[in-house]
């Protein structure tokens, strides 16, 4: 939990200092997109790669070298001369993100047993979201008294200590990874590489993922560009009140979600809302925004909690193979997010914000639709052992050996 609240304050801790960057650097706005895509591109290229080192070494190991990775790239960016150089080192951070995702959501679905996941995976999930407000407010306020290094600098510290504190607390849970060759690793991997649900999910919210770190990164830049008399630190707070409602909201997704009969219509309930919230940005006093930004803190935690877990009951993606799932997931997800956010940026700097915002809002809702496609089902219909008995006569069934 630790570890992933660290490593999300390095998500987020540059956005706090975009306008800086901008100015110091210096970058024009699509630059900056430039840089935050290549952090995504990082995250998504090593997603799968990921994946199957989970399969190979294990996801303590793989999770753990993660942390001490994305630590030493993150460290380095607060040494960036130039923004180029500052985009390479940030490709290198979503690297070891990618490392560290999955792996780390296997380790963790690998303490509890089936039924009881979901509210583990959403209060695992809100650690990204207490690590994102950090790095949000906490990287303006240093930025603001220190300069944007000190963000940075920060960041890539606290997160090779992680890598120490993890390799030393960690629990050693992972069975002894087999020894496999390239071509048993990839007959492993073929049922998720092939898995409709799989694809569905990973396509199908995309839109949806790049629409709410749109929201986060960018808001900063934009309120600074449409509202110059606020201070970094209020626009700050916006995307800060949306971050920290994910953290309550986690869990209850987590929880709805081992409840629903079809966890895709909740991501598609919420997905549809938010899609609509973010078309209404450019328009909305600041009331509106704040009600706007509370809502899609709730709806991004409820989505991502049930996101997460529904692969877990996919039959092509549980036990060792999880970690593989949730990669290749992700990797759809981000590799697809970093090219919207550069072209969000490229919008704001050639047609203005406000086209900016109707192209995130289009994005998050168009792919929703292929969400029909995902065949998963909560626990319940996964393990009979866990059905919950239909009527009074209804007699509980015995349990039996998996």
């Amino acid at each position: 939990m630790l570890a992933r609240i660290v490593y999300a304050v390095n998500w987020y801790n540059i956005g706090a200092v975009l306008p800086m960057l901008g100015r110091q650097l210096p970058a024009t706005t699509f630059e900056l997109g430039l840089v935050l895509g290549a952090f995504l591109l990082g995250a998504g290229i090593f997603q799968v790669p990921a994946g199957f080192a989970a399969l190979r070494w294990g996801n303590r190991s793989v999770s753990i070298f993660a942390v001490f990775l994305m630590g030493a790239f993150s460290l380095a960016s607060a040494f960036s001369p130039n923004w180029v150089v500052l985009a390479a080192f940030r490709f290198g951070a979503g690297a070891g993100a990618a490392f560290f995702f999955a792996p780390a959501l296997g380790l963790v679905t690998s303490y509890y047993p089936v039924g009881t996941r979901g509210p583990v995976i959403g209060l695992f999930n809100s650690g990204f979201s207490i690590g994102s407000g950090i790095g949000l407010f906490g990287g303006a306020l240093l930025g603001e008294t220190y300069g944007w290094p000190a963000a940075l600098l920060a960041g890539g510290v606290v997160l090779l200590v992680m890598a120490v504190v993890s390799l030393l607390t960690l629990p050693r849970t992972d069975p002894v990874p087999e020894r496999r060759g390239l071509r048993k690793l990839w007959d492993a991997a073929t049922p998720i590489l092939r898995s409709r649900s799989i694809w569905a999910l990973s396509v199908g919210t995309a839109g949806l993922w790049a629409a709410y770190y749109i929201a986060a990164q960018y808001f900063i830049d934009f309120a600074s560009a449409v509202h110059p008399g606020w201070s970094i630190a209020l626009a700050a707070a916006l995307p800060t009140v949306m971050i920290i409602l994910e953290i309550p909201s986690a869990p209850i997704g987590g929880w709805l979600g081992e409840r629903s009969g079809a966890m895709h219509r909740q991501i598609l309930f919420w997905g549809i809302a938010s899609g609509v919230g973010i078309l209404l940005i450019p328009y909305l006093p600041i009331v509106g925004l704040i009600a706007l930004f509370a809502f899609l803190g709730v709806a991004d935690g409820i989505v991502f909690a049930i996101l997460y877990l529904l692969p877990s009951y996919l039959p092509e993606a549980h036990g060792e193979t999880l970690a593989l799932g949730l990669s290749f997931l992700n990797s759809i997800q981000i590799f697809l997010g970093s090219g919207l956010a550069v072209a969000f940026g490229y919008l704001a700097e050639t047609l203005g914000y406000t086209v900016a915002w109707w192209f995130a809002g289009a994005v998050a809702l168009a792919p929703l639709s292929l969400l029909y496609w995902v065949t998963g089902r909560r626990g319940a219909v996964a393990n009979p052992a866990l059905r919950r008995p239909a009527g009074p006569r209804a007699v509980r069934a015995p349990n039996r050996p998996a």
